[in-house]
């Protein structure tokens, strides 16, 4: 049974995955029959993102499970810590502090936004402490901010992500627009945010250089509803499609608005996928969105984990990033396992040291397929899905690898 402990002073969700904690157990310096190893993550639990929050945390606690119900790791219990960061930047940086001060915590899955987990990257690297992002998708955060130009440079060693990047899924929407939907003319929107801003940038770059033309473009504050405005100047723009660079809370009223007074379609990235997306938006059939790997559902290495899934009983849906959460906690427990097996079977007391250096050369098949990391700690798998809103729900048209 799942025992859920409530911290109202810290606004810490933990769950123990296999019951409260053994007798005979020992903290990660203890030495005893059964050592405890801590898994962090980060996403907004609550607030306008908390559906794609919580199918993060749920499918952290269910590898968590597995792990401790298959005994992967002989020796060591895992346990997981999650944390509410409302996708505020300054809450995950407190968040990154709490995660840091667990001394049997050995990584941390997540966050969910880009710009939160800028505020992340450098306590966790100076700690020595691995992080794994599903979602994360901004391609500064592994490559630094001159990648654009060449010049590629990893600046935070203990970041890596089982997401592609903007980069990737920004030059594939582009090219699903262009040449299989067949839009020539788009309007560009951004929410100004890490994420938003930097997947839109990517398509522009690659929209226009296969002959794309962007009619127009725009900012939005992503807290706002009332597009009204900017859905104007789309209709006078005569554009044929609008692209955005956001998320689901902002991106639905703004599709719904855009409908009301023109009849085109509105696309973005795997911000936009989510079942949410469409509750919220009367009118998003037709709509597009792009999301990394390829859908669960499809893809035979995933029915355990979609089987399991729906066996614990989880009342929120994995969402857009289930798979990839599996397969990015997963990754860190393939890191403590191969620690201890090189240890006599314990923990070492400079574990972190040891798993941030052994995440390298973590290679599995996971749910979402083949699981590694490169150079920059980016996932080796840039496989990428377009989908489309077709009779009330997310129907998958096109999959492929971008290189």
């Amino acid at each position: 049974m799942l025992i859920l402990t409530t911290v109202l002073t810290t606004g810490a969700l933990t769950l123990t995955a296999c019951g409260s904690r053994d007798d005979d157990s020992k903290s990660s310096g203890g030495g005893g029959d059964t050592q405890t190893v801590v898994i962090g993550v980060d996403a907004p639990l609550t607030g306008d993102l908390s559906a794609l929050g919580l199918g993060i945390k749920n499918s952290a606690d269910l590898a968590v499970k597995t792990a401790n119900k298959d005994k992967t790791v002989p020796g060591v219990k895992f346990e997981l810590q999650a944390l509410d960061d409302q996708a505020q930047p300054s809450v995950g940086q407190q968040n990154a502090q709490k995660f840091i001060g667990n001394k049997d915590l050995l990584g941390v899955v997540g966050p969910l936004n880009s710009g939160v987990a800028q505020s992340m990257q450098k306590p966790f690297t100076d700690a020595k402490l691995t992080q794994v992002s599903p979602a994360n998708t901004g391609t500064e955060l592994t490559q630094g901010n001159n990648w654009k130009t060449g010049d590629k440079k990893r600046p935070y060693a203990a970041y890596f992500r089982t997401a592609t990047t903007d980069a990737i899924q920004g030059a594939f929407a582009a090219k699903y627009l262009f040449e299989h939907a067949k839009v020539k003319d788009v309007y560009l929107i951004d929410d100004q945010k890490p994420y938003g801003a930097g997947l839109a940038a990517s398509f522009k770059t690659t929209f226009t250089g296969l002959g794309g033309k962007i009619v127009g473009t725009d900012h939005i504050n992503p807290d706002d509803r009332d597009f009204n405005s900017v859905v104007t100047k789309v209709k006078s723009s005569g554009a044929k499609a609008v692209y955005y660079g956001g998320e689901y809370p902002a991106g639905a009223p703004l599709s719904q608005q855009l409908k009301d007074s023109v009849q085109i379609p509105l696309m973005g990235g795997d911000g936009m996928y989510s079942a949410d997306f469409i509750k919220l938006n009367k009118k998003a059939e037709g709509d597009i969105a792009t999301s990394v790997g390829k859908p669960v559902e499809e893809l035979a290495s995933a029915k355990k984990f979609i089987a399991d899934y729906k066996t614990a009983g989880y009342k929120d849906a994995y969402e857009a990033y289930g798979g990839g959460t599996y397969d990015a906690t997963w990754s860190i427990i393939e890191a403590v396992k191969a620690v201890v097996a090189d240890n006599d079977g314990k923990l070492p007391d400079d574990a972190r040291a040891k798993v941030l250096d052994a995440m390298s050369k973590v290679s599995f098949e996971g749910v979402t397929g083949p699981v590694s990391f490169d150079e920059y700690g980016d996932t080796t798998n840039t496989l990428m899905t377009a989908y489309q809103v077709t009779g009330g729900k997310w129907t998958s048209k096109l999959s492929e690898a971008v290189k």
